[in-house]
């Protein structure tokens, strides 16, 4: 056995690729109206929520991806993933999670674990695995999600390979099959259906909202000739920045109940993660209008409550009736799904390789550090007394030849482990 080869053996027993976790609730095994309640529910301090979970379950790094149609927690750690873990982790999600749920808590959430992690967040991230595949948005949303968490410090080296690895596939996939082509994101899809009912140019539309889903409706409905725009927000300051872009007024969300019946279309999608639009609020709003509206509703949980579609006038959409839209396109993308999972297979061997060189790499960065201390106790202890009887020339010529033996037998375990298979 060549020495390259032992120390391969050695650590490819050690491996460490089992750590990685993903716990994940997504519109698979959930109405996407109810995964709300498995978000970080802490708007201002989110992350901060997080560090608390990551020191509480003893987590090396952590990516938190939240969406529109799925949460993921995706992280380094040596625990277990148990039904009692769950329970407990989601507990500190959300404190305010149903018994009923957290018992069931199995039901609505996936785990996975080593090299079938790794592999779901590379199908995450080509979109092999959403509620409109071939959606190029989750790619973005996975890369802001990493960089939110880097700059949050929770993310390390592992997190750091893991998201390089998911990089590159999923442009290989993007770029080497036609998964992206017919896509459509929800916001295009709500768009999509939005038009189908043919509103007028000059329908008097309300945006609900300020934040990324909202700016995108805001440029498709320039891009289709609506200009008769109103944005209630929260935060005005907040909303002044899309009100500039869409040259639309920005009024404050406690504004809403007066509008007396001034509007023809609603499309909302707050971060409140609560009703918005409540059966009270709208009937102040609709102030005896009885004209039919059409409500788009982007928001999950959603800001519309049910009572306010059953009982009035309305035309309702949200992302659970973009369902079987996308349904329309699920057969075309499957194929390439097929023509992906060949990628996928590479880059996962390219992935263990990686991270068996990576793990070599930091047990023999150790090296120098060792040779030195050899070095250090063969003039102090070993061969003291023989050295200290040198004159001060022999003195310094042995000292630097230990210096280049020390050198150059720590650069040799390296360059053995980089050789080429």
């Amino acid at each position: 056995m060549t020495i390259k080869a032992y120390i391969t053996s050695i650590f490819r027993s050690m491996s460490l690729i089992s750590h990685y976790k993903v716990i994940t609730v997504t519109h698979h095994n959930l109405d996407v109206n109810d995964i709300g309640n498995f978000y970080i529910k802490s708007v201002e301090s989110k992350y901060d929520v997080i560090k608390e979970i990551k020191a509480s379950f003893d987590i090396s790094e952590c990516i938190y991806l939240e969406t529109c149609n799925r949460v993921s927690y995706i992280f380094y750690g040596a625990q277990s993933i148990n039904e009692s873990f769950l329970q407990q982790f989601f507990k500190k999600v959300n404190p305010d999670l149903k018994d009923e749920t957290i018992t069931s808590i199995k039901k609505f959430v996936s785990v996975y674990s080593g090299e079938t992690a790794v592999r779901h967040v590379l199908e995450l991230a080509s979109s092999m695995d959403s509620l409109v595949v071939g959606e190029r948005e989750i790619f973005r949303q996975f890369r802001a999600a990493y960089n939110n968490s880097k700059e949050s410090q929770l993310t390390g080296d592992y997190m750091r390979m893991l998201e390089k690895i998911t990089v590159a596939t999923a442009k290989k996939i993007y770029n080497q099959t036609q998964i992206g082509e017919k896509s459509l994101s929800v916001v295009s899809l709500a768009i999509k259906s939005f038009l189908a009912k043919n509103p007028p140019k000059d329908a008097r539309i309300l945006l609900v909202g300020s934040g990324e889903t909202n700016a995108l409706v805001g440029k498709f409905l320039l891009k289709y000739k609506f200009n008769n725009i109103s944005i209630y927000n929260r935060s005005i300051d907040n909303a002044s920045i899309l009100s500039e872009k869409l040259s639309a007024p920005a009024l404050h969300l406690n504004e809403l109940d007066k509008i007396n019946g001034k509007f023809d279309i609603i499309f909302i999608c707050t971060s409140a993660n609560k009703i918005v639009i409540d059966v009270e609020t709208y009937n102040k709003m609709l102030h005896q209008d009885a004209s039919e509206k059409i409500l788009v509703d982007l928001a999950v949980p959603r800001n519309i409550a049910h009572d306010v579609v059953d009982n009035f006038n309305v035309d309702y959409i949200d992302i659970e009736s973009l369902k079987s839209i996308a349904e329309e396109n699920l057969i075309f993308r499957k194929k390439e799904i097929e023509k992906a999972q060949p990628i996928i297979d590479n880059q996962l061997i390219s992935f263990k390789n990686s991270f068996q060189q990576r793990h070599i790499e930091k047990r023999l960065s150790l090296v120098p550090e060792k040779i030195s201390s050899v070095k250090t106790k063969a003039i102090q202890e070993v061969y003291k007394s023989r050295f200290e009887k040198l004159n001060p020339e022999a003195q310094d010529l042995v000292k630097e030849m230990m210096d280049y033996m020390a050198k150059k037998c720590a650069s040799i375990p390296m360059e053995l482990s980089k050789v080429s298979k």
